[in-house]
C-alpha cells in the first residue's frame, strides 16, 4: 500500500491534489534558499479519501448538500453538523496511525505541533479559500494529534466552508483535504506580510502586520497590529498600535491569552532591521511563486517545539539574533492584474470599458481584435489586464497642456475616473517619473483637422451634412457586407486590414459634426446656468432630435410591438419563446407571418446590436431574436398603440416649448437680443447635429457584425475539420493566433481550455477605472456634503426628479418592466435603448454626461443619475426610490413594494 504521508522536502507545487494548497506551498517554501520553514509532513488526501469514499452515510449526506443553495443556510448547517460528527467518529486506519507515529518519532514525540487543514481548493493562484478550514496549535502527543486530524477532516464541512464552495461553484465531492502536521514555533512576535499593499494594491509596497506572541491573536482580531510599509528597501510608514493581549502556548498543550504589561503595550513589535529583513524574504518568496504573496511569519529565539523551553511567556525585546520562520505563503487573490509594460518608468492606464459602458470581461479574440482596430485608428497600443482593455495615458499626463485637456474632458465620460486622475496629479513623486512615448495618442495635425471641421460644421449648421454622412456610411457598410460573403481563409485578414482603414476614414471624417453638437450642448448648459440660473437646459432641448439612430431603435420597437399586440396567440408564445427557432415558430401561429416580417425588418436595421456590443464574441439579436421578446411584451403592457409617434411628438413639443421659454427670458436681460441670437444658433446646431453622435457607434458595431459572420464561417470549417470542438472556441484564440490556425490548421487545445478558465475568473473581477504600472488602483470620490444624508451620490446626466419602483436588471433579456419603473443596472450601451422606452428613470454604476445612456435618457426626457458606485447591490429590486437627475443623487424611500 502506498504511503499516505509526505515530508515537506518531498513536496512541490505540482502536488496540490495530494497535499492541498497549503501543503504544496510549504513544500515549495522549504526549497527556497535562505527561507526557514519549521519541519513537518503532510497526511495526504489519500487518507481522507480512504476514510469517506465508501461510507454510504457520508455519500448520502454530501449528495443532499449538492442540491442546496448558499441561501439555504439552516438546512446546510443541519447537514454539515451530521457530516462533521460522522467524520470525527470514524477510527483512523491502523496503517495510517503507525505511519504518523513513525514521523513523530523522527521529529520528536514530545514536541508540540500545529495541525492544519490543507484543502485541494485552498491557497490556489486565483481562489485562496483562506480560513475556510480549521487549524489547531500546540498539540502534544500522538492521540491528541490523531484526534485533531479528524477535526481537520471534519472542518471541510463547517458552515463557512460549505457556503463558500456553494457561492463559488466548487463541487463538495471534488474537494479533498490533506492535513499538515508541523513542529510548533513559540514566537516572541508573529504576523502576516503582503508583498503588495492590500489597501492600494501597489506591487512595490510590502505591508507587514506584526504583534507579540502567536499569530492567532492578530488573525482572530483580538489585537490591533503594528503596520509597517516598505518600498524597495525603505520603510515609508509605521503605525504602532496599543497591543493589550498576546496568545502563548501552554506547557501541557493548547494556548492561553495573556495581558501585556502596560509599559510595553506601545512598544514596536519589530526592529527596523527585522522589518527590512522580512521585506527581502517576502520579495524572494514572491519571485519564487511568480506572483504577490500573503505570508505568515514568526520570530523566535530559536526553533523550540517545547513551550516550556521559552524563557517566559512575556514580551521580550527582539534582536538581530532572533530567527525568522515562514509558516505559510499563499497568493493574494484580490489583486487586479496589471497591464504589462517593458519599462521601469511610471505608467498610468484608464479602463477603456468604463468609457464604452462595458465593464464585463472580454474574450481573447475580442480584446486582440479591438487592439488591432485601435492601433489602426490612433497608432497607439491598447493593453490587456484581467480580461479588459486599458489605455496608457502616461504621455498625455506628462504634458501640463494635454493633461488639462484630457482630464477636463473626462467630466463628460466618467466623473469618478476624472476625480481619480485629479488625485493622481497631486502625487508629485509619481508624476515626475511618468513615461514618455515617442508620439501622442492622437497627433497634433489630426486634432487641428478636427478643430477646423468643427468650426466649419458649426458655422454651416446644416442637417444635410449629417444626412449625407449617414447615407454614405450606410452604403459603404452594405458594400462591405456584400464583399464579406465571398471571403474565406487567408484573404479574411487582408479584408479586415483594408476595411479597418475604410472604417477609420468613415468615423474620423464625421468628427466635425460630432464635436460641433457636443460644443453646442456644453455651451447651452454653461450659458443658460450663467444667464438664467438654469442647470442642464440642453437636456430638454435635446429631446426628439433628428437622426439619432439609438433613440430611433427604441421607438421603432414600439412599432413592432403594435403589430404583435393584435395577435393573442403570438403574445402567449413570446412569453416563453425558443432561442433557436423563434422566427420559424411564428409561421405556425395566427398573425405569425406578419409579426415575423416586422421582426425581420427590425433586425435588418438593428440586429447587429446586443449588450456589451464592442465585444465581438457577444450574441447579437440577429443570432438570438428571443432577447427582444420581453422588451416587446413590456411595451405592450406599458403603452397603448401608436406610442412611437406620440412619444416623439411629445418630446418635440417639450423641446420647442423650452426653446421658446429660454429665448423669451433671454430677451428680457441686458444684451438680450445678442444672447437670444447666439442661443438660438446653438439650439439649432444641437438639434441638427447631436443625434449623429450615436451613428459612429452604430457603424462600428455593424462593422464588427460583418467581421463576426466571416469568423463564424471559419470556425464552422475548423469544427468540420476536427480542429475545434465547438464554434465558440474560436473566441479563445488571439487575433494573430487565429491567423496562424487558419494557415497551419494546428491548434493548442489545452491553451483554449486554460483561457476558458481564466475568462470565468476574470468575469468575477471588478475592473478599476484607473490603475498604475505598480498595480496601484487610483480611486475618485464624490463630495457628498450637499446631498441628503444616506443618499447615494452620482452624476446628474438628465434633469428631473422621479419616484418609482426600482427594477435591478443585469441582463437585457431579464427586463420585466411595468408602468412607473426605474431601471437600475451596471451600465447601459445602445442595446438597452428599447428598455428606455418603458421606464421612468435611470440609475447606472458607470457613465457620464456624454455616454450613450445619458444621451438617450435626455432625448426621452428620463431623469437619470449615473456613476453611482455599487448601485445594483445597495438598491434592492422592488424598493421605492427617488432619482434626482438635476442634482445627482438617489434616495431609497422604502423597502420592497407589495
Amino acid at each position: 500500500m502506498n504511503s499516505c504521508l509526505l515530508s515537506f522536502e518531498d513536496i512541490d507545487k505540482t502536488q496540490i491534489t495530494i497535499v492541498g494548497g497549503k501543503g504544496a506551498n510549504l513544500g515549495e517554501l522549504s526549497r527556497i534558499e535562505g527561507i526557514q520553514v519549521p519541519e513537518g509532513f503532510c497526511l495526504t488526501t489519500e487518507a481522507y479519501r480512504r476514510i469517506v469514499e465508501n461510507n454510504a452515510e457520508f455519500i448520502g449526506l454530501v449528495e443532499e448538500l449538492s442540491f442546496l443553495k448558499a441561501e439555504d443556510r439552516e438546512k446546510v448547517s443541519e447537514i454539515n453538523g451530521k457530516i462533521r460528527n460522522l467524520i470525527e467518529g470514524i477510527i483512523i486506519p491502523q496503517d495510517i496511525d503507525e505511519e504518523i507515529m513513525d514521523y513523530l518519532k523522527r521529529l520528536g514525540e514530545k514536541n508540540a505541533y500545529a495541525v492544519r487543514s490543507s484543502a485541494t481548493a485552498e491557497d490556489l493562484p486565483l481562489a485562496s479559500f483562506a480560513g475556510q478550514q480549521d487549524t489547531y496549535l500546540n498539540i502534544i502527543g500522538k492521540d491528541a494529534i490523531l484526534r485533531h486530524v479528524s477535526k481537520c477532516w471534519a472542518s471541510l464541512f463547517t458552515d463557512r466552508a460549505v457556503i463558500y464552495r456553494l457561492q463559488n461553484h466548487f463541487d463538495h465531492r471534488k474537494v479533498y483535504l490533506s492535513v499538515v502536521i508541523q513542529k510548533m514555533v513559540f514566537p516572541q512576535a508573529s504576523g502576516v506580510m503582503f508583498t503588495a499593499d492590500p489597501v492600494t494594491a501597489n506591487r512595490k509596497i510590502t505591508s507587514i502586520d506584526a504583534s507579540f506572541g502567536l499569530g492567532e491573536a492578530l488573525v482572530s482580531g483580538l489585537v490591533n497590529a503594528d503596520i509597517y510599509k516598505v518600498k524597495e528597501g525603505v520603510i515609508i510608514d509605521k503605525k504602532i498600535s496599543s497591543k493589550k493581549l498576546a496568545i502563548y502556548g501552554l506547557k501541557q498543550g493548547g494556548t492561553e491569552k495573556k495581558e501585556i504589561d502596560i509599559a510595553r503595550q506601545n512598544t514596536p513589535t519589530l526592529t527596523e532591521g527585522q522589518i527590512l529583513q522580512l521585506e527581502q524574504m517576502g520579495r524572494k518568496i514572491e519571485k519564487h511563486f511568480g506572483r504577490p504573496q500573503d505570508i505568515e511569519w514568526c520570530i523566535s529565539w530559536g526553533h523550540s517545539s517545547d513551550p516550556g523551553a521559552n524563557p517566559s511567556n512575556e514580551v521580550w525585546s527582539l534582536s538581530s539574533e532572533d530567527k525568522i520562520y515562514i509558516v505559510q505563503s499563499r497568493p493574494i487573490t484580490t489583486l487586479y492584474p496589471v497591464p504589462e509594460v517593458n519599462t521601469d518608468k511610471n505608467h498610468v492606464f484608464f479602463s477603456f470599458g468604463h468609457r464604452q459602458m462595458m465593464t464585463e470581461a472580454m474574450s481573447p479574440l475580442s480584446i486582440t481584435f479591438f487592439q488591432v482596430l485601435f492601433k489602426q485608428m490612433t497608432g497607439s497600443p491598447m493593453y490587456e489586464a484581467g480580461g479588459r482593455i486599458y489605455v496608457d495615458v502616461s504621455n498625455e499626463m506628462r504634458s501640463p497642456l494635454m493633461r488639462k485637456s484630457f482630464v477636463k474632458g473626462l467630466s463628460a465620460i466618467d466623473v469618478l475616473m476624472q476625480k481619480a486622475f485629479y488625485n493622481l496629479i497631486k502625487r508629485e513623486d509619481f508624476m515626475k517619473h511618468l513615461a514618455k512615448s515617442k508620439k501622442p495618442m492622437v497627433g497634433g495635425k489630426v486634432i487641428a483637422s478636427w478643430l477646423l471641421k468643427t468650426i466649419d460644421c458649426y458655422r454651416k449648421n446644416d442637417s444635410a451634412i449629417v444626412e449625407g454622412f449617414m447615407a454614405r456610411n450606410r452604403a459603404a457598410l452594405t458594400d462591405l457586407e456584400r464583399q464579406a460573403q465571398t471571403i474565406s481563409g487567408k484573404e479574411l485578414f487582408d479584408f479586415i486590414d483594408q476595411s479597418m482603414v475604410q472604417l477609420k476614414d468613415m468615423i474620423f471624417d464625421t468628427y466635425g459634426v460630432v464635436f460641433a453638437g457636443a460644443y453646442a450642448t456644453n455651451w447651452l448648459n454653461k450659458h443658460m446656468e450663467k444667464w438664467l440660473g438654469e442647470k442642464n437646459a440642453a437636456d430638454t432641448l435635446a429631446q426628439s432630435v433628428a437622426n439619432n439612430v439609438t433613440s430611433e431603435m427604441g421607438l421603432e420597437l414600439l412599432d413592432v410591438s403594435d403589430v404583435v399586440r393584435k395577435y393573442p396567440e403570438v403574445i402567449s408564445y413570446l412569453e416563453n419563446p425558443s432561442d433557436e427557432t423563434l422566427l420559424e415558430d411564428l409561421a405556425n401561429l395566427e398573425g405569425g407571418p406578419e409579426v415575423s416580417e416586422a421582426i425581420r425588418g427590425y433586425l435588418k436595421k438593428y440586429g447587429m446590436r446586443c449588450s456589451a456590443e464592442i465585444d465581438i464574441s457577444r450574441t447579437r439579436w440577429n443570432e438570438k431574436p428571443s432577447i427582444l421578446a420581453s422588451l416587446i411584451l413590456g411595451n405592450i403592457k406599458v403603452y397603448p398603440p401608436n406610442e412611437h409617434i406620440a412619444k416623439f411628438e411629445q418630446g418635440l413639443k417639450e423641446a420647442k416649448q423650452k426653446e421658446q421659454d429660454i429665448i423669451d427670458r433671454l430677451k428680457q436681460l441686458p444684451g438680450g437680443s445678442w444672447k437670444a441670437k447666439r442661443t438660438k444658433k446653438a439650439i439649432s446646431v444641437l438639434r441638427n447635429y447631436a443625434g449623429y453622435r450615436e451613428f459612429n457607434k452604430y457603424i462600428l458595431v455593424w462593422y464588427e457584425w460583418i467581421v463576426k459572420q466571416v469568423l463564424i464561417k471559419e470556425a464552422e470549417a475548423l469544427v468540420l475539420r476536427g480542429r475545434l470542438e465547438e464554434i465558440g472556441d474560436i473566441y479563445y484564440l488571439r487575433f494573430e493566433e487565429l491567423k496562424q490556425v487558419i494557415e497551419t490548421n494546428e491548434i493548442d487545445y489545452q491553451m483554449i481550455k486554460n483561457r476558458k478558465e481564466d475568462y470565468e475568473i476574470y468575469n468575477k473581477l471588478t475592473p478599476p477605472r484607473v490603475i498604475t504600472s505598480d498595480g496601484e488602483v487610483i480611486s475618485g470620490e464624490y463630495d457628498t456634503s450637499n446631498i441628503p444624508e444616506g443618499a447615494l451620490a452620482g452624476v446628474p446626466v438628465s434633469a428631473g426628479i422621479i419616484e418609482g419602483r426600482a427594477r435591478v436588471i443585469l441582463r437585457i433579456e431579464d427586463a420585466q418592466i411595468e408602468e412607473g419603473d426605474i431601471l437600475v443596472t451596471t451600465f447601459t450601451d445602445p442595446s438597452w435603448t428599447p428598455v428606455f422606452v418603458s421606464i421612468k428613470g435611470l440609475v447606472t454604476e458607470v457613465g457620464g454626461m456624454m455616454t450613450h445612456g445619458a444621451v438617450v435618457a435626455r432625448e426621452y426626457g428620463l431623469p437619470a443619475v449615473v456613476s453611482v458606485e455599487n448601485a445594483t447591490t445597495l438598491i434592492k429590486d422592488g424598493q421605492k426610490i427617488r432619482v434626482n437627475g438635476s442634482e445627482g443623487y438617489v434616495e431609497i424611500l422604502s423597502e420592497k413594494e407589495h
